[in-house]
């Protein structure tokens, strides 16, 4: 626990100065979070970065990323972003015949769903801040405050299991716990912030945010059952991977997005 609230606190202090600041120092640092996550998910399946499957889908990524500030119109278009993902896929399957199966349909398909999941939650990680700080910070205290909340709900209240199959540690209590205290956190940083300005649209996506949050976790913790592995990577002592910290923000940004997009 010691060694996790020392790497905790480096991390925050390195990694929030950027956040704040934002502009191209942030674009660079959430190139290289993405970039270490897809190296993450290829190291778990047992995948060579350097592979031509590999290769295919960090070039994929990297575009993907592009936000439209930086790029071109064309680049930054979301047609074009499908059609890089189009473009990958039909890449990997020809690479399927040319290989004469050495790059199997497995490993193909997995390169093309590690990409969409790492790629599409880093550039909304990306566009997101983009579109104001006050979002992304909401975002941060939103998984935060569920983290925090189903922790020290499920140790004080934890009885009936979550998804013992998955995460044995986790507990309903806990995961109510934890969009509880999502939801309170939310309408005080509405009333200090006001990022939607309204108290009821903001308590009504930390719901949702908080849910899709654990529901990452647990995608996150089925990729790790599934390759038999306890952390995703181990570039954070105390705390794993890469993976391990963002999982849950993969799965709200995208979400968080949408939401900015519809009332902007």
């Amino acid at each position: 626990m010691k060694q996790r609230i020392i790497t905790g606190v480096i991390a925050a202090a390195l990694f929030l100065p950027i956040v704040i600041f934002g502009g191209f120092p942030f674009i660079i640092v959430t190139y290289i979070l993405a970039t270490v996550g897809l190296f993450e998910l290829l190291r778990m399946k047992g995948m060579s970065p350097l592979s031509f499957a590999g290769g295919a889908g960090f070039a994929a990524l990297w575009l993907l990323l592009v936000p439209a500030r930086y790029g071109s119109e064309w680049l930054s278009s979301g047609a074009v972003k499908f059609g890089v993902l189009a473009a990958l896929a039909f890449l990997l399957l020809v690479g399927t015949v040319v290989t004469k199966n050495a790059l199997t349909f497995d490993e193909a398909a997995f390169i093309v769903l590690a990409v969409l999941y790492v790629g599409v939650g880093f550039f909304c990680f990306g566009a997101i801040r983009l579109a104001g700080l006050p979002y992304l910070i909401y975002a941060l205290f939103v998984i935060w405050a569920t983290d925090i909340g189903a922790y020290f709900f499920g140790r004080a209240f934890g009885r009936r299991k979550l998804w013992p199959e998955i995460s044995p540690k986790k507990t309903i209590e806990g995961a109510i716990g934890g969009i509880g205290s999502a939801v309170v956190v939310a309408a005080v940083y509405e009333w200090a912030a006001g990022p939607f300005g309204s108290l009821g649209a903001a308590v009504g996506i930390a719901l949702l945010l908080s849910i899709f949050g654990q529901l990452g976790d647990l995608v996150e913790s089925a990729f790790k059952r599934h390759y038999g592995v306890k952390d995703s990577g181990a570039i954070l002592p105390g705390h794993g991977g890469i993976l391990d910290r963002f999982d849950s923000l993969l799965f709200v940004l995208p979400l968080l997005y949408i939401f900015i997009e519809a009332v902007r």
